[in-house]
């Protein structure tokens, strides 16, 4: 069942691979291959067309298409996709004007030291090259891997100053190769779904178009393949064993392509299942709601169990200089980053973190303490049932009644509104966008993405990731040029922070809630055993008054407050056992441990980078360390969800 948001900004996100113009696949023309992608793209146009029609509150913005800009179909696609108003966004290997350089496959020396010094080459084919890299470089947003553009330099140099020397020109091409790939997984990350013009050749070559359709494959990428020989005959594939023979069935699949573009910009949610919640923000908890916080106070260690716990949410408009305001100065003294692209994430994610988060953390509230009133209620409506035993108010024993059946009937209420608020569910769904937010400008800042089909799939709804991943998909890349001062930068201001404080707080939540754990089970076993005690008293009372060691009234006088303890003494045992039990303070606790032991893994690898001079920053490690952290976020979201999900609001039977 597809659903959407009401107003939910969202963009389709395609990807383009396949062989190079100039020097490419011998024998093939590339007009049908040109004409073949402007179809492909009109049919995408088609697709979201009918999602627009099935969803007119989706506001469906410009398709983007990410092309590395090569010679041949990257320039082809670019031209086609520019004429239906998309988007063009470059992530390129290199710096752009070693990009030009390499791209425009120059086979003299002269003319490489031409084109990298920005002028023409002599070679009338090479600067035809050169300039068609150029008039779409200056129609797209570029996002420059330019952190090894010295080394990769050198080496280009080299190998066109010795064009006869095979150990240069093996440096040079396994460099470039290793670039090329690392702008192909930037691409796939970004993308809905990858383009491929490819003949079924080698796949073993790093960087080329084979290599680059198996990788978005293995990411679970989509992948519309066409052969360049029979460009009108194109299939989708979603895995790697599909691409055996495929194009003996190749022909056009439309349906499964609209299909495609639906999926990436719809929700899909169970039949009968809510939709996203219009969720409002409230700027303060309420009083009711910190009945669990004050189980956390009392039990965990808090010095000041009784202070007042209802808790002011930091409001959205104020995050960047609140809570955010270390981020906000860290991004903004990245060097050579991309200042407005900057500002719209800090202005945009931040806020919506904060918005989020406060919501999130009210439902929590809401939730729990729902759960710990019921526990607490059931255990009075026994004891307040019994009370009238050791005051011995036979007639009266309707008042204690009423009182046990008002309680019972606040349980039922309790439960009920639980229910009807659907606090669990609404709970877990504004948690898990508040998290993805939370890490969201670190990896929107170093030109990171989950790829789409690497996102957690949440029981019961999709909107929390459906949600999160367009918001993020908003921003796409930065236009920059990566260098290495610019990713120490970012180790250093974002990562490392980031890592440090999640790792602190880890921690520390771990310590507190194995200490109410542990103090929540000796409250619980003393009651049980004052009450064991309690009953024993008793009976050694009824057995000394037999044997007339005892005056025979005691055990007759006593009989009904010994009844009264050995009662609400073991109930209210339980209900603590049962809060122990619902709040699962220890396994929260071994998560938290884990967590914070993932973090402190990657805390070390960054201050090992951050030890080695900037030539050995590169981008492939910092996005290393960046899905790194993404991948604990998403571990820990999943653990915790696995713990609580079987936990609704319940009677506590």
């Amino acid at each position: 069942m597809s659903q959407v948001p009401t107003g939910q900004r969202v963009r389709l996100a395609v990807g383009i691979t396949g062989h190079r113009g100039g020097g490419g696949t011998p024998g093939v023309d590339e007009a049908p291959v040109a004409a073949a992608l402007a179809g492909i793209i009109d049919r995408i146009e088609a697709g979201l067309a009918t999602t627009r029609a099935v969803s007119p509150s989706l506001q469906i913005q410009p398709t983007r298409l990410h092309s590395l800009l090569a010679p041949g179909v990257d320039q082809l696609a670019a031209i086609a996709a520019e004429r239906r108003g998309w988007e063009i966004v470059a992530p390129l290997p290199f710096g752009r004007r070693l990009n030009v350089a390499i791209n425009a496959q120059p086979h003299t020396h002269a003319d490489g030291l031409a084109l990298l010094a920005g002028a023409h080459a002599v070679d009338a084919r090479v600067q035809a090259r050169a300039q068609a890299i150029i008039r779409c470089s200056e129609r797209a947003r570029l996002f420059e891997l330019a952190d090894r553009d010295v080394a990769i330099t050198a080496l280009f140099q080299a190998m066109l100053a010795s064009p006869h020397d095979a150990a240069c020109a093996r440096h040079f091409h396994a460099a470039a190769a290793a670039q090329a790939a690392l702008a192909a997984r930037v691409m796939i990350e970004q993308s809905d779904l990858l383009i491929g013009v490819w003949d079924n050749g080698s796949h073993d070559g790093v960087g080329g178009t084979g290599h680059t359709i198996v990788r978005a494959l293995e990411l679970g990428t989509p992948v519309l393949l066409l052969d360049p020989a029979r460009p009108e005959h194109w299939s989708i594939l979603s895995s790697t064993e599909s691409l055996a023979g495929w194009q003996a069935h190749a022909g056009q699949d439309g349906e499964r392509l609209q299909r495609v573009v639906a999926h990436a910009l719809q929700v899909q949610s169970p039949a009968g299942r809510p939709m996203r919640p219009q969720e409002a923000w409230h700027p303060r908890g309420t009083r009711a709601g910190t009945l669990y916080r004050r189980v956390e106070a009392l039990f965990g260690g808090d010095r000041h169990p009784l202070r007042p716990l209802v808790q002011d949410y930091e409001p959205p408009a104020q995050v960047t200089t609140g809570s955010g305001a270390a981020l906000v100065e860290a991004a903004g003294a990245l060097p050579g980053a991309d200042r407005e692209f900057v500002d719209a994430v800090v202005q945009d994610i931040l806020p919506a973190f904060a918005r989020a988060d406060g919501i999130s953390t009210r439902l929590s509230d809401s939730y729990r303490s729902g759960m710990v009133a019921n526990f607490m209620l059931s255990a009075l409506a026994v004891i307040v049932g019994v009370a009238w035993l050791p005051f011995g108010i036979v007639d009266g024993k309707w008042v204690f009644a009423l009182a046990e059946f008002g309680l019972l009937a606040a349980i039922l209420l309790v439960t009920w509104q639980g229910g009807r608020r659907r606090l669990h569910g609404r709970w877990f769904q504004t948690r898990r966008v508040a998290e993805y937010l939370r890490h969201a400008p670190i990896l929107l800042l170093v030109g990171v993405a989950r790829p789409p089909s690497h996102w957690p799939r949440g029981s019961g709804s999709a909107w929390p990731e459906y949600a999160a991943r367009h918001a993020l998909r908003e921003h796409g890349l930065p236009r920059m040029a990566v260098t290495p001062g610019f990713l120490r930068s970012a180790v250093q201001g974002l990562l490392a922070p980031h890592v440090a404080s999640q790792r602190v707080y880890h921690q520390a939540k771990a310590k507190r809630l194995e200490t109410i754990s542990h103090r929540l089970d000796r409250l619980a076993v003393l009651l049980f055993k004052i009450a064991v005690a309690a009953v024993a008293t008793w009976l050694l009372m009824r057995a000394g008054a037999a044997l007339q060691l005892l005056p025979p009234a005691w055990p007759h006088a006593s009989a009904k407050s010994f009844a009264f303890l050995g009662v609400a003494l073991p109930t209210l045992g339980a209900s603590i056992a049962g809060i122990r039990y619902f709040g699962d303070f220890e396994r929260f606790a071994a998560i938290s441990e884990v967590t914070a032991g993932k973090l402190a893994q990657v805390e070390v690898r960054i201050g090992q980078l951050l030890a080695g001079p900037d030539v050995a920053i590169d981008s492939e490690g910092v996005s290393r360390l960046a899905h790194a952290i993404d991948g604990i976020v998403v571990d820990e979201i999943e653990s915790w969800q696995a713990v609580f999900s079987g936990k609704p609001i319940a009677l506590p039977a």
